[in-house]
């Protein structure tokens, strides 16, 4: 069973590599060609030296004198052959470097895009810790080899060329060669083998640990306030020594092999000695081949450690590559389509749900297959704000995701001014959409750049017209740089309610045409709150931020007596539409609800201080969004 496994790590292995060489051909022939350089002038000055002893030296010392004409030619072969080499050893690194971090550089630009393709649903399904690791260490890993690969290339080549080389010198110091060589190949494979289940797994708690961290710095808040400092401790040391003892073993195996690896050339180099002064007496080879062979063995201990190292590395790589191949290959990404709807002069945008239907991935249903909603069907009218209520779990915040299209329906359709979200493309739909969500997320970056992000027509008059409307341009003047400022990681230097308004900013500054609030303001002052929805649902809006139509998944009583109509759903499917007060009249379940929404708001107002905003939130805080 472990030779089988072996095989099949060194045929996926030597897959990758041939994945590596299709994708760069050209400089892998350069580091080929600068290594085969190399390996032919280790043949080549292992002849030379030969005849410098045999034909310069001894016939030197004999004579007592030395020849400049023949010092000289010795000399100057003997340099040629060194510049010959330095060009080989500069042409091999040289392109190996190269190619080895120019395909991790491309293979992280298409596992960080295959995760922006992706839909949510799958990013669910995997951490972060393991997210991050497949487009660091995973991919580092994959392509690991390509460093000693033109090397080991090379020696192959140099190999042969010294096997050709010795039978043309002596019968008997081939056969030497020929035991010595196979064994030196066959020790690399034991080697090959015996460090495969190291690397892999070595490879795989490198993600674990990796996923453990992040846990436990994302989730300060909660390892602080439950006092799990300790048990969190605990548990990253535990897999961090897992991970020290796994790289140990690795080492340890490298410090049985290399010896061995080293000592096997030696000892070649002593039998073609022996062999060697028995054939010389017997007048076979001359003084000057004796040298020369002794020298070839001397010299290719290092090169065929090579090919020790490629297979040693295997192992590594194919963890490494199944792990970005498992996220190269997923499924499941949305095509979107070639239509584009007119964002100039068109005025806010026509929102309809026809007949929608979804159901979450079984890997994510609760119960598997179970139906999240069904037959949804609303209009947000152009220029008109809609309220989205009902209880926790009733399937508001899908709807909301369904709006923006971070996902699809099984079926039915959500379109924009009659036209299928489906069909348009993906420039065209985040230009005339804007979703703000309930937990904002902060760039660790300044606040122009956080509301900006680098769009083209997004001046600093846009962004001021964008933070007064989310009623942000107060407290963003009052910061010591003001849009200067940074804001730290996920805005930590801020409070939950200026971290919301920022976001909302960032949303208007995009000119969208429709808005979608997944209760995007339930960590601000309900004054506030209620000066944002005013402004964001008035005719005349600030300068530089047109009008939009609204989408606010609400809470609070004074939020939703501002929309024009409300929809009330429950268990996925709209139960009642109408205005606030129609539906206080007749929805007895709606009124339980908005009376508990309103009744939670008091009473926590009675226990605050009552300030412009919530306290801050501390970093690491995470609120789960219901769907």
């Amino acid at each position: 069973m472990a030779s089988k496994t072996s095989r099949d790590v060194l045929s996926r292995g030597l897959g990758v590599l041939r994945q590596a060489i299709r994708e760069q051909p050209r400089i892998f022939s350069v580091a080929v060609v600068g290594s085969v350089l190399f390996g032919g002038m280790i043949i080549v000055s292992a002849r030379v030296v030969g005849s410098v002893i045999g034909e310069v030296a001894l016939p030197a010392i004999e004579r007592g004198e030395v020849g400049a004409g023949t010092l000289a030619l010795a000399a100057a072969a003997l340099f040629g052959i060194s510049v010959l080499r330095v060009a080989g050893i500069f042409g091999r690194r040289l392109g190996a470097g190269y190619m080895q971090y120019r395909l991790q550089a491309s293979y992280r630009r298409r596992v960080t895009r295959r995760y922006l393709e992706l839909p949510l649903s799958w990013h669910h399904r995997n951490s972060t810790g393991t997210l991050l690791s497949n487009a660091n260490s995973d991919v580092e890993a994959a392509w690991y080899p390509i460093a000693p690969l033109p090397f080991a290339v090379g020696t192959l080549v140099m190999l042969v060329g010294a096997i050709v080389s010795l039978f043309a010198t002596d019968w008997a110091l081939a056969l030497v060669g020929l035991a010595v060589f196979p064994a030196l190949f066959a020790l690399n494979v034991v080697y090959s083998r015996r460090m495969a289940p190291r690397q892999a797994r070595a490879q795989r708690l490198r993600a674990e640990v990796s996923g453990i961290a992040h846990e436990s710095f994302d989730g300060a808040l909660v390892v602080k306030t439950m006092g799990r400092e300790a048990q969190e401790t605990a548990r990253f040391a535990g897999r961090a020594g897992e991970l020290r003892d796994s790289l140990i073993a690795v080492g340890r195996l490298r410090g049985i092999f290399d010896p061995l690896l080293e000592t096997l050339p030696s000892l070649g180099t002593l039998a073609v000695l022996v062999v060697g002064a028995f054939r010389l007496r017997q007048g076979a080879i001359s003084v000057t081949e004796l040298v020369s062979v002794a020298f070839l063995f001397t010299v290719l201990a290092f090169p065929v450690r090579a090919i020790g190292w490629v297979l040693a590395e295997l192992p590594r790589s194919v963890a490494g590559w199944d792990r970005v191949r498992r996220v190269l290959d997923a499924t499941g990404e949305m095509p979107y389509g070639q239509r584009v709807l007119d964002p100039d002069g068109a005025g806010p945008a026509t929102l309809t749900f026809t007949d929608v239907h979804y159901s979450y991935p079984p890997a994510e249903a609760h119960p598997p297959g179970a139906q999240v909603l069904g037959e949804v069907g609303f209009t947000v009218p152009s220029g008109r704000t809609v309220a989205l209520v009902g209880p926790t779990g009733a399937g508001k915040s899908t709807i909301a995701s369904l709006a923006v299209r971070l996902v699809d329906p099984d079926s039915g359709t959500v379109s924009l001014d009659g036209v299928d979200v489906r069909e348009l493309t993906s420039a065209s739909l985040a230009g005339t959409v804007a979703l703000v969500a309930q937990v904002p997320f902060i760039f660790d970056d300044t606040v122009r750049a956080n509301i900006a992000l680098d769009r083209a027509g997004v001046d600093d008059e846009v962004v001021w017209a964008a933070l007064r409307l989310a009623e942000a341009d107060g407290f963003v003047a009052a910061l010591p740089d003001g849009l200067d400022t940074m804001v730290g990681e996920r805005g930590t230097s801020l409070s939950g309610g200026q971290r919301q308004r920022l976001t909302l900013a960032r949303a208007l500054a995009g000119r969208p045409r429709l808005l979608v609030l997944d209760d995007a303001t339930s960590a601000v002052d309900p004054r506030v709150e209620a000066a944002i929805l005013a402004g964001l649902r008035s005719s005349t809006t600030q300068p530089g931020v047109p009008a939009a139509s609204i989408l606010v998944v609400a809470y609070r009583r004074a939020t939703i007596a501002l929309a024009d109509e409300v929809i009330y759903v429950e268990q996925g499917r709209v139960v009642a539409r109408g205005t606030h007060s129609e539906l206080l009249a007749t929805v007895p379940g709606y009124v339980d609800l908005v009376t508990a929404y309103e009744q939670a708001e008091v009473e926590r107002a009675q226990e605050s201080s009552y300030g412009d905003d919530v306290a801050p939130l501390p970093s690491g805080l995470e609120i789960e969004v219901d769907r």
